[in-house]
């Protein structure tokens, strides 16, 4: 009996270091690790033993016996992964944790943070090191993406947030909320109390598109979208007006669709999920009936993934259409298998007439090759002007969401690129004792799961710096810094 992993796969590679005939890909020194949206188990060499079901955090991986209804199909995407590579393909094999020398001091680490990427760094800290971690997150309440990021009803994907939380119970773990660096305290604080400080904080700042009107109540990023579903503290319970019945999405990737989803979903799908009350309470009494998402370019170039995708068609169950503007049927038609564009291949394609109101029947509108030049309204968002190749047109929508990316915000007291929205660094060191990880490195791409291979690295060049020597000289220790936090509080 062979096991499938299914669309909840965090993509951190727990089950690849328990498989013991390495049938789980791709492995952290593969290509397609850290960009991909799931990790897939070769049928051909898997002998069912099960290890990598009991190792998955999010509960992915199930025998394929088992695999019914809507998840019976994730049986046929992982075969499907491996119908062109040669059973006896020489596959990378699974990469193992360093460890401290024995002759360096235990250090004492802050970290910054405590999402995921702090989560995986401080599973790294706690098994390759004997450090003494503090844990600090601006938040009152720990978890950073997987509580806010991701959509209430993806439970699953959730799940990891108990994970992360047994090593943030750990005896050399100390927990302090409500702390922000840079107004609570200061990075040369930290380093006054700690040997190194690992900086996890990600990407909380939203791009923008700089269009006329783009600011107008109405408007609003999905991610904040998903974040109000969520009960995030920053996004008000009053923040999200749902009278319109036409929301027009910038953005094709995956928030897009978890915001799509959110929108167009039947709410008792969502009770005993953990949406916040007043998002469950305001979605009953949504007037939505359309959600447009509007991509700048043809299908060949949408951003959302398979997984993604498979989830929001299953959902909404012949309720989605694409606007035949601009070629999108020929383009879809001539898509090659296995291509994101493949995917829309069976779905019905419309010449949607935008001077009509939506219909009566909830529904998702893919609309491709427009893109977006201005947000009309006065005070409140009543449209949004598009171009399309033969002109403007106004699409009437009282709600406008941008998913058109994430980016860093600047910490005080650190180096920060602009361009990038990064903390410039190298293998995740800033400097020796100062350290960045996550989204915070690299940028606002890579789901949940990527932040494990790139905590390693992180955490593998603090190692290096304490086995040499060149950590910080903290003088002061726990216990002072407790007194401090309490002082500022």
């Amino acid at each position: 009996m062979t096991y499938a992993i299914t669309q909840s796969c965090c993509a951190d590679a727990s089950c690849i270091s328990v498989c013991p005939v390495n049938c789980i890909h791709p492995t952290p020194d593969e290509p397609d690790f850290g960009t991909t949206d799931r990790l897939y188990i070769d049928p051909r060499t898997c002998i069912g033993c099960g290890a990598c079901a009991d190792a998955c955090p999010v509960d992915a991986v199930f025998p394929i016996d088992k695999l019914t209804g809507d998840l019976s199909v994730h049986a046929d995407i992982n075969r499907e992964r491996f119908s062109e590579v040669p059973a006896d393909y020489p596959w990378g094999k699974p990469q193992f944790p360093r460890s401290l020398p024995t002759h360096a001091a235990a250090p004492s680490v802050a970290v910054v943070g405590t999402g995921p990427a702090a989560g995986y760094a401080v599973q790294s800290l706690l098994r390759s090191t004997d450090a003494e971690i503090t844990l600090i997150d601006r938040m009152t309440t720990p978890g950073g993406l997987i509580k806010y990021g991701v959509a209430p009803d993806h439970p699953s994907t959730k799940q990891i947030e108990h994970t992360f939380a047994t090593s943030y119970k750990h005896p050399r773990v100390r927990m302090h909320l409500g702390v922000e660096v840079g107004r609570t305290v200061s990075h040369a604080e930290l380093t006054e109390h700690h040997n190194a400080v690992v900086y996890a904080v990600g990407a909380p700042g939203h791009r923008t598109l700089g269009l006329p009107g783009e600011d107008l109540p109405g408007t609003l990023a999905a991610r904040e979208f998903v974040g109000w579903c969520n009960g995030h503290p920053d996004t008000p319970a009053d923040a999200v007006e749902l009278s319109s019945e036409r929301v027009v999405i910038v953005g094709n990737g995956n928030v897009a669709l978890d915001a799509a989803r959110l929108l167009l979903s039947d709410t008792d799908e969502l009770v005993g999920t953990p949406i916040a009350d007043h998002a469950l309470s305001a979605l009953r009494k949504s007037k939505v009936r359309e959600v447009v998402l509007l991509a700048r370019r043809g299908p060949e170039h949408a951003a959302f993934t398979r997984s993604e995708w498979v989830g929001i068609q299953q959902r909404l169950q012949g309720r989605i259409v694409v606007d035949g503007h601009g070629g999108a049927a020929e383009s879809i038609a001539s898509a090659e298998e296995g291509t994101t564009a493949a995917l829309l291949r069976e779905l019905p394609v419309e010449d949607v007439d935008w001077d009509r109101a939506p219909g009566e029947d909830r529904r998702l509108v893919l609309r491709f090759s427009s893109a977006p030049q201005e947000v009309v309204g006065d005070p409140q968002v009543r449209a949004l002007r598009i171009g399309d190749g033969s002109g403007n047109r106004d699409v009437a929508t009282g709600m406008v969401l941008w998913s058109v990316g994430s980016r860093g915000v600047q910490i005080p007291q650190l180096p920060f690129d602009e361009g990038t929205g990064v903390i410039p660094n190298t293998g995740g060191r800033v400097e020796p004792g100062t350290y960045v990880v996550g989204w915070a490195k690299r940028g606002a791409a890579g789901g949940i799961g990527a932040n494990r291979a790139c905590a390693s690295e992180t955490i593998d060049s603090l190692i290096d710096d304490a086995s040499a020597g060149r950590l910080h000289n903290a003088t002061k220790d726990a216990k002072a810094f407790n007194k401090l936090l309490r002082s500022r509080r």
